[in-house]
């Protein structure tokens, strides 16, 4: 609320007040700080501990360009934001947090694309019914890689070895470029310290073919 009245946060981001990220609860000061910066545009490394609300520092900042995005008018397809993990777990545990922010907000869409992705809607759509039983399918959540290749979801979830066979094969290019392309905005790697010695060289070099 009170990076609201400072205005670091546009006032939509009060929309988003529930349960799962609740306005009025009380930041850590490396949150604080990593929001600060992010929201002006700066790079930002945060290094705490396990359970400390590592992803609060670049999740308030993500969501606070796409209510803007929303607010002004200019959202649509493409990519603002990936969120890059070194495994599928993270992922997927990240995805369970999106569907609960994101489930009054249907115009900021989201999707996992992993090699656990499966090609077609409605084969997707039966994966999902059985994985999540009783959980209803959000319009926001693209789950097919046919979905997000016709329509760029504005947050990108995969992990970096995904990432190198979406650089080079022609069918995903529209993720990063084209009619949907332009709008990119963050860049997210998850648990960074994992990439290192020759994982981290091959890390940066991936990155650099991104940019």
């Amino acid at each position: 609320e009170d990076l609201i009245v400072s205005g670091d946060l546009c006032a939509g981001f009060r929309e988003l007040d529930s349960d799962e990220l609740p306005i009025s609860r009380s930041l850590y000061v490396h949150q604080e700080q990593a929001t600060k910066k992010a929201v002006a545009g700066r790079n930002v490394v945060v290094a705490t501990g396990t359970g400390s609300g590592k992803t609060e520092s670049f999740l308030i900042p993500v969501l606070n360009h796409l209510l803007g995005e929303r607010q002004n008018g200019s959202l649509g397809p493409g990519v603002r934001a990936l969120f890059l993990y070194p495994m599928n777990a993270l992922a997927n545990d990240q995805m369970k947090r999106l569907r609960k922010v994101l489930a009054g907000f249907p115009e900021i869409t989201f999707g996992r694309y992993t090699g656990e992705t499966i090609e077609k809607f409605d084969d997707a759509k039966a994966k999902f019914t059985e994985r999540n039983p009783g959980e209803p399918l959000l319009e926001n959540e693209l789950i097919s890689r046919e979905q997000m290749r016709r329509t760029p979801p504005n947050i990108l979830l995969t992990n970096y070895a995904m990432l190198e066979y979406l650089l080079i094969r022609p069918k995903d290019m529209d993720l990063f470029e084209g009619k949907s392309s332009g709008a990119w905005s963050y860049l997210v790697v998850d648990e960074a310290h994992m990439y290192d010695g020759a994982l981290g060289a091959e890390l940066a070099m991936l990155l650099r073919r991104l940019m």
